[in-house]
């Protein structure tokens, strides 16, 4: 028997992300066939984001190799015994928007964002600005991306609380739904 049910973890982060006000639109599963890794994505928005700009994109990547390793390490610990805190899945949320006037912030966006954030959900803002053709005027494109460490003993134990990372990123999606409007209304 597995140490860890990835599936009925994915299924449990969807339930979380729709207990913080999200709402999700599809998710996906990749298997790599020559190294058995996996990815799962699911895509959702702020239940008042609907039919809005704004989408936040959740990756999970399962290396084979922690998995096993982990499952190894649980073969041999006793019942009563807690698991160490060694392996780790990481887990991506990125944030993508339609282009933006070339003028926008992206400093004022960054501090901005660090402030809804705090040191819990550390964000890279990433701005790319895009000439179609020689007589289109330019676009700007973010892509705001934060990290984090899913512990495999933590899940376990049942010690992991996703809750304040999903609050987090509520907010950042509702902070981007707000000003977007307003970056959208300063462009024309």
């Amino acid at each position: 028997m597995a140490a860890i049910d990835v599936a009925g973890f994915v299924t449990d982060l969807k339930d979380h992300a729709l207990d913080h006000g999200f709402h999700v639109h599809d998710e996906r599963h990749f298997v790599e066939t020559y190294s058995l890794r996996q990815w799962w994505e699911v895509d959702l928005h702020p239940e008042e984001g609907c039919g809005q700009p704004v989408d936040l994109h959740l990756a999970l990547d399962v290396d084979p190799r922690v998995l096993l390793a982990f499952e190894d390490t649980m073969a041999t610990l006793p019942d009563d015994a807690e698991p160490p805190d060694d392996f780790h899945f990481p887990l991506t949320f990125t944030w993508s928007l339609p282009p933006l006037p070339v003028d926008t912030d992206i400093l004022r966006l960054a501090v901005e964002l660090a402030g809804v954030t705090g040191p819990a959900l550390p964000l890279e803002i990433a701005a790319t600005d895009v000439v179609s053709s020689p007589t289109d005027a330019p676009e700007r494109r973010i892509v705001i991306t934060a990290r984090w460490a899913i512990s495999l003993s933590r899940v376990v134990s049942g010690k992991e609380s996703l809750c304040e990372l999903f609050d987090r990123s509520r907010e950042v999606s509702l902070y981007l739904l707000e000003h977007y409007t307003r970056w959208q209304a300063d462009d024309r």
